[in-house]
């Protein structure tokens, strides 16, 4: 690796871009992000800044920006970009400068104890992926070096400030555990040390929790470390002594929201069920905070009810099952189901005048199944103890469950109400025994058995136009037990008369909006067969509340994926009539907006215009592509005759959408909308959609020039994948195909991590126009070496499924060596180049879950290039510590000569690299052999 300054980090991450990353032009650039009041040049500096942060210079201004004389905003910056460095480009940083960065930011951090908070908090979260970084074996100590470091008397900073630092450094460094990009098999190994580690946090954890003299503020921290560290899954019995001291903490009200935090975390860890000694300790604890919930309760404090209900409720429901098995101590246990039982029954309408009872009902499911989980003995002691406790929870549910008076329940947001729907469903699937809950009952059937067998739901279906509606609750309960319904009505389509006006009545009704137009798609989508009477109707009332504007967004999209369902039952004539009339105002709309100048308003209604459109054609298929398994279904509908439907809309708006692209051609979002009508489009109509390519290839094109977006390579991969290997399309796809893959080489050039998307849908589109039409890669204008050289950079990235997909790329062009010239030339030039980047990651670069992919290209290699990979493999192992330092040259050796022996089992190529990645990460016969 190149070395450069004597700076700590200054290894650079590869050649930087061409641009002056300077501390003066940072600091340029910050102004402009925090005080231009243009969005235009705060986009502009955003990203530049992020360049910057990536960038080798980033080891040097990162520490000028945190020099005394600069605002917090820009000593944040710097903090922020030491951590990007130190977390995302560890490898470029020489093993002989760990310990001056760690040293330089043990230095920084004490200075900022005492500084701003919000700097001082992005350092210790650069230290923490420092540490996590060396742990176990270039720092095997770290935590225990930070509390001793911290606690040193000759600082310059008061205990105070150097205590609540070292407690922010201890909170965030599990956090940085948990988000970090380490790879598997060192994250194992860095949990291990991390959780021994604990023995030098939680004794100090302990000492400042339970000292009188220690201030708020730093009681407050000591819980959010403890918080913190728990969810590194610590056994309970370790933390016994730091959960006391939170339920007592739970007494001071400017400590009550952090005790319940670190308690429930500690208490739901997965592990802690093993110590039921420790749990029947906290039982007690938990029911003597019974007099404070009934206060609060009483006070209407919320805040405090919902804080202890989640505690009580955490015990319960996460060990339920191993308290219950402590037979003796049944009656605890009972108590602590009463408690939860007040919980359930808290006074008010949830959740406007009360956010608590919610939490309880995934208890009482959990509850009931660990019961029936017992043997027959067992089961009938614990039903004839429990059986009064649900008799009585019936009772509270019901009453919890009833709405509010109308005048109240119009005071109610449309949130509030959704949330209730939700909370009575949850309620009356339970407990059926008034309508509603009769109604959700009826859902619950109709979602878990097979309807068809069930001789009530005819009686239901007959029942439902004659309930007498009073509320909007009930409608909106019909509504989705109609929905429910929904295939039945397929199988019984006599009967759709009966609910259908229900159904286009309600979607008048905006407080029904997401009820009615969601029940009206499940209809529109399993009953389209037998809609064709219906058809006019459906069309006309979707039009007229489209055109009123009653529903959002989103369920506008709904509304037009229905009729696209209804639709494609029609006959041609049918729908391009009825196309006509549903779309033609939208087409209007959007002539005006095209004439207008860009603007954020004119932006939104664009992109819902195109989004009412993509929709519609989603599901609009009159070829039935999706149906051709329902043979018997597909018999009596005519086969179409003419052009497609949606071929003759899309050619009349082609120009329209063009026009709109001149002037938004800069705009990602408008952009992906119209990529999205399109690709949704293809998907639907296939062969259908071939008198568009043409038009589209030379768009899509034009669009992808400007801006590289993954959606429009993806739209690219579907032409290529439906249409190359038709010669009549084969020129306007190869055109398109050669300027999509010149402009993402040319992003490769610029630095292609900051777009793993676009090269994933790269490579994608690769592996497809070699698997579809081997042909393209014969073109004189593509640079074959060039895509070669970017897919094996791509194998480096950091994404699984980028690397996957580049993986992919290569099966598919391995085994075209013989019969295309170019890869075979190239194969021949740099396939070494990808032998070693693949026995790099094989070797620990990449994660384990990976070598499968892996595995294939060393497959693909020895059967389509044997002579080739012989020599090559060999070479390659034959470097000292190449891949890794911990094999012996005779387990190179084996390797090399097992995989040139297995040209024919796959399985067992997989199988030996999985040994031998094993073997390189040192991990051959230790616990962390499992599959990932």
């Amino acid at each position: 690796m190149e070395r450069r300054e004597e700076q700590p980090g200054a290894a650079g991450a590869g050649a930087a871009p061409a641009l002056d990353f300077t501390v003066e032009n940072v600091e340029k650039a910050l102004h402009q992000l925090y005080y231009d009041p243009n969005i235009e040049n705060k986009n502009l500096a955003q990203k530049w800044l992020m360049q910057a942060q990536a960038s080798p210079q980033a080891w040097h201004f990162s520490w000028q920006l945190l020099q005394p004389d600069k605002v917090p905003e820009i000593q944040y910056f710097g903090a922020s970009a030491l951590h990007i460095k130190i977390s995302r480009y560890w490898s470029d940083i020489p093993t002989d400068q760990y310990e001056s960065l760690k040293a330089q930011l043990f230095t920084q951090i004490t200075r900022f104890a005492s500084g701003s908070k919000i700097v001082l908090t992005r350092l210790c979260v650069a230290l923490a992926s420092l540490a996590l970084s060396m742990m176990p074996d270039a720092w095997p100590c770290a935590v225990a070096d930070m509390v001793r470091l911290f606690q040193a008397e000759d600082s310059p900073v008061d205990s105070q400030g150097r205590c609540l630092a070292l407690l922010e450094l201890l909170t965030v460094l599990p956090e940085e555990f948990q988000t970090s990009r380490l790879p598997q098999y060192r994250k194992s190994l860095v949990r291990t040390s991390l959780a021994v580690e604990c023995g030098a946090v939680f004794p100090l954890l302990e000492q400042l929790l339970q000292q009188p003299s220690s201030p708020s503020c730093v009681r407050q921290k000591v819980l959010k470390c403890f918080s913190s560290w728990v969810q590194l899954e610590v056994p309970l019995q370790d933390c016994e002594a730091l959960i006391q001291a939170a339920f007592a903490a739970l007494q001071d009200s400017e400590l009550f929201d952090s005790s319940v935090e670190a308690i429930v975390n500690a208490i739901s860890q997965p592990d802690a069920q093993r110590y039921v000694n420790t749990l029947l300790k906290l039982i007690p604890l938990v029911l003597g905070l019974q007099d404070q919930l009934r206060q609060a309760v009483q006070n209407g404090d919320m805040e405090t009810s919902h804080g202890i209900c989640r505690i009580a409720v955490a015990l319960g429901e996460n060990h339920s099952r191993a308290l219950l098995d402590q037979v003796e101590h049944w009656q605890s246990f009972l108590a602590l189901v009463n408690m939860i039982m007040f919980c359930t029954g808290i006074p008010g309408h949830f959740p406007v005048n009360e956010t608590t009872s919610s939490l309880t009902l995934t208890f009482w499911y959990t509850l009931q199944d660990d019961i029936l989980s017992f043997e027959a003995e067992k089961q009938a002691v614990y039903q004839q103890v429990y059986r009064p406790v649900y008799f009585q929870l019936v009772d509270v549910l019901l009453h919890k469950a009833q709405f509010p008076s109308d005048e109240e329940y119009g005071f109610w947001s449309s949130d509030e109400k959704e949330q209730f729907r939700i909370y009575s469903q949850a309620s009356g699937i339970l407990f059926p025994q008034h309508t509603e809950a009769l109604l959700y009952g009826f859902q619950s059937i109709a979602e878990t058995i097979d309807v068809n067998y069930s001789d009530v739901v005819p009686g239901l279906i007959g029942l439902i136009p004659r309930i007498s509606i009073s509320n909007v609750q009930l409608a909106d309960t019909v509504m989705f037990t109609i929905g429910a319904l929904s295939e039945w009505l397929a199988d019984h389509p006599v009967m759709i008369n009966s609910v259908l006006p229900l159904v286009l009545h309600a979607l008048g009704n905006p407080e029904l909006s997401i009820s009615s137009v969601s029940t009206l798609k499940k209809i529109c989508r399993e009953c389209k067969y037998d809609l064709p009477p219906y058809a006019a109707n459906i069309v006309a009332v979707s039009q007229d509340v489209l055109m009123k504007q009653i529903h959002k967004t989103s369920q506008c999209m709904w509304l037009m994926q229905a009729l696209g369902f209804l639709l494609s039952a029609l006959q041609v004539e049918e729908i391009l009539k009825n196309l006509h009339s549903l779309i033609s105002p939208y087409i209007q709309q959007l002539e005006k907006l095209a004439e207008e100048i860009p603007n954020p308003s004119n932006k939104l209604a664009i992109v819902h215009i195109l989004g009412l459109l993509s929709n519609l054609f989603t599901t609009l298929d009159v070829s039935h592509h999706e149906d051709d398994h329902e043979g018997s279904e597909l018999r009596k509908l005519p086969v179409p005759q003419g052009p497609n439907p949606v071929v003759v809309v899309l050619q009349q708006v082609f120009q329209l959408i063009q026009k709109v692209l001149s002037k938004w051609l800069n705009d990602a979002q408008v952009v992906e909308a119209v990529c999205a009508i399109f690709e949704k489009s293809v998907k639907t109509l296939l062969d259908d959609f071939a008198p568009m390519v043409p038009q589209l290839c030379e768009m899509l094109g034009r669009m992808y020039s400007t801006i590289p977006q993954a959606s429009a390579l993806d739209l690219t991969r579907q032409l290529v994948h439906i249409f190359a290997h038709e010669p009549a399309h084969f020129p306007p796809i190869e055109a398109l195909f050669l300027l999509v893959t010149s402009v993402t080489l040319t992003l490769f050039q610029q630095g292609p991590r900051d777009h793993p998307d676009i090269v994933d849908s790269f490579m994608q589109l690769l592996a497809q126009a070699l698997k579809r039409k081997p042909d393209l890669f014969l073109c004189e204008r593509l640079d074959v070496k060039a895509v070669f050289q970017c897919a094996v950079l791509a194998l480096k990235f950091p994404e699984a499924p980028t690397v996957k997909a580049s993986c992919g790329f290569f099966t598919e062009l391995l085994p075209r060596c013989g019969e295309v010239e170019p890869v075979g030339k190239v194969v021949q030039e740099d396939g070494r180049m990808l032998l070693i980047a693949v026995l790099e990651a094989i070797g620990g670069q990449a994660s384990r879950s990976l070598m499968d992919c892996f595995a294939d290209i060393l497959f693909a290699l020895n059967k389509h290039c044997f002579s080739l990979l012989s020599v090559w493999i060999k070479e390659a192992l034959q470097a000292p510590g190449f891949p890794s330092a911990r094999l012996s040259p005779e387990q190179k050796d084996t390797f090399s000569q097992q995989i040139l022996r297995e040209r024919v089992n796959k399985r067992r190529v997989k199988e030996m690299v999985k040994e031998f990645t094993l073997l390189c990460r040192g991990l051959h016969g230790t616990d962390y052999t499992a599959d990932y």
